[in-house]
């Protein structure tokens, strides 16, 4: 579940998402429009989604005679989602969508998230794929395709990972053979695909990363393609079977309700797929679903800490236990356990993560909209660097820091908290999966050091160093100043750092990005206090003006005070680490484990 109150605070105080109805791609549309699509995708999760979280978890997709078999409310939840148009809720209306802001929609689809993720993978992969295809399909494909996809009677994957690969894309092996007619003959096994088999739909489109026959080796010979569960004809009616075989159901240890899968294709017979755009361009497109995805990601991970913190929030006030420590009378009525300091310090924790990562992954997804209807050209560049390197982080810091939050929020319950009957402990093995999903962490750290930074001779960095920047010049509240200095020298010092590894890499590749992983925690922690200034520069400026919604807004201002208090401290730590480039690991060597 979400906080409409604090969701709200997010889109339309913080990001100003009302301001969007003015461009041209949203015209008509309003905080009107919005709310009610809020409220449908509220409704939608609370009556499908919500009801079926245990029993999805409980009771795992299994295989009855060459049939693989989910829980019963999947179905249903799937059919209600379809109807409701969330699955286009970003795309045109001449393709059929709604032609929301992206904010928006990922904002609609955080609902279903925070609900059920084993139910709500199943959309959310399925609008992935139907953006690729409306971004870099033939007009053909977008008119075959697009329209079963986004009503919901096609769902949708991407197959990019090989069982010997892994994440080293560049050495997959599965194969597309040319044709005559123009498609091409697919043959190879994809592992860890979600969603990858299941009877929710009349047909199942997988976006299959393989390489053409005599394409060059590595990353640059690889193509991108179209490759449906059952052949499509022309006028779009459901053929006899491609030839994509289950090879097995993988049984994690989370997002249980969602089928994990190996897929053979090609295996008994032949297993046509359809290219995507250019040949050897497919990582290329692929990244536009993985980047996408990647931020799906860090949203999911964001739904579920933002649930777990509600609950715990909801026990704590509930739960009557001890006495605080001044009282000695054993006679006095025990207090709620909220009461005590040790829990609102758990409970600030879990607060921090939440509504710190929902900031972050809404404003990304703001950057998107800006990105691609922003009025000027310079907007645009703005917005495009600013996701390049905040990308890494929104993937993994709300999974990393949400863990931490979840993790308090399971310490508040007490023993409860470890109990199958409460939602906490499935929320913590849920989110879990979110540090492997779409590219590992320490992938993403790689690339956040690696590609990011370095990025147009170091644009990107630069471009969020100066947002960071903004905020400080203009949060001159008095109540604010510790913060703006905190932050202002937690930028230096993070600017330092990445100067002095920046020299490292030319050096020394290996050596410099030995301490990525390093790097990423320190960078995020400084993001997320740049997330908390800005909340509570809004929470300043409304009390300041008199709400009536003191309670909330002072909230605010004490979770960013925590947050700057005893999270953005770590940051020291990790510049330490990386001012020595500690070399630790990099020299340990395999025979002495």
């Amino acid at each position: 579940m979400l906080d409409r109150r604090d969701l709200e605070f997010h889109l339309f105080e913080l990001l100003g998402v009302s301001e969007l109805a003015a461009r041209p791609r949203f015209a008509g549309q309003g905080r009107e429009v919005y709310d009610a699509v809020l409220d449908t995708a509220a409704a939608v999760a609370d009556e499908y989604y919500a009801p079926n979280r245990k029993a999805n978890d409980q009771q795992e997709p299994e295989v009855r005679d060459g049939v693989v078999v989910l829980q019963p409310g999947v179905k249903p939840a799937w059919d209600a989602t379809a109807e409701s148009g969330l699955i286009a809720a970003s795309l045109d209306e001449a393709r059929g969508g709604m032609q929301l802001p992206h904010v928006i929609a990922s904002a609609a689809i955080a609902h279903l998230e925070a609900a059920n993720i084993g139910t709500a993978s199943y959309p959310m992969l399925t609008a992935g794929a139907a953006n690729l295809i409306a971004a870099f399909g033939s007009e053909e494909q977008k008119a075959l395709w697009l329209p079963p996809l986004l009503t919901g009677r096609f769902s949708g994957t991407m197959a990019l990972t090989e069982p010997d690969a892994g994440s080293a894309l560049a050495d997959l092996r599965t194969k597309a053979t040319p044709l005559d007619d123009g498609s091409y003959q697919i043959e190879g096994t994809k592992i860890w695909i979600s969603a990858g088999e299941h009877e929710l739909t009349e047909n199942i489109v997988h976006l299959v990363l393989a390489r053409i026959v005599g394409a060059p080796e590595g990353t640059k010979g690889i193509s991108l393609f179209i490759v449906p569960k059952k052949r499509v004809a022309a006028d779009g009616s459901v053929g006899v079977p491609n030839h994509v075989s289950l090879g097995g159901l993988i049984h994690k240890m989370g997002w249980r309700g969602t089928t994990s899968t190996l897929l053979n294709f090609g295996e008994r017979g032949a297993c046509i797929g359809h290219l995507i755009g250019a040949p050897n361009q497919g990582l290329a497109y692929m990244f536009h679903m993985m980047n996408e995805a990647r931020i799906g990601v860090g949203r999911a991970a964001t739904a579920m800490t933002c649930s777990a913190f509600l609950y715990a929030l909801e026990y704590a006030q509930q739960r009557k236990q001890g006495r605080l420590p001044g009282e000695k009378d054993p006679k006095r009525p025990a207090v709620a356990i909220i009461e005590h300091a040790d829990v609102r310090r758990m409970l600030l924790i879990a607060k921090c993560a939440a509504e710190g990562s929902l900031h972050l992954v809404l404003y990304c997804a703001r950057l998107v909209d800006e990105q691609e209807t922003g009025e000027r050209e310079s907007d645009r560049q703005r917005a495009t660097r600013l996701l390049e390197v905040l990308t890494p982080i929104a993937k993994s810091w709300p999974s990393i820091y949400g863990q931490e939050g979840i993790s308090s929020a399971v310490q508040v319950l007490g023993g409860y908290g470890y109990a199958r009957e409460y939602d906490v402990e499935q929320l913590y093995r849920d989110n879990r999966l979110n540090q492997i999903h779409e590219g590992t962490n320490g992938i993403q750290a790689l690339d956040l050091l690696g590609r990011k930074v370095t990025q147009q001779q170091g644009a990107c960095f630069a471009a969020l160093v100066e947002e960071i920047h903004d905020s400080t010049r203009a949060a001159t509240a008095a109540v604010l100043a510790p913060l703006r200095v905190q932050l202002e020298e937690a930028v230096a010092r993070l600017s330092a750092v990445t100067q002095a590894l920046m020299g490292a890499m030319q050096a020394d590749p290996t050596r410099g990005l030995a301490n990525a992983s390093i790097y990423l925690e320190m960078v995020s922690r400084v993001v997320y206090a740049w997330q908390w200034l800005r909340q509570a520069m809004v929470a300043e400026q409304a009390i300041a003006a008199g709400t009536s919604e003191g309670d909330f807004y002072r909230g605010k201002l004490q979770a960013a005070h925590f947050y700057f208090g005893t999270e953005l401290p770590k940051h020291a730590v990790d510049a330490d680490v990386l001012s020595r480039n500690d070399a630790s690991a990099l020299e340990m060597r395999t025979a002495w484990f």
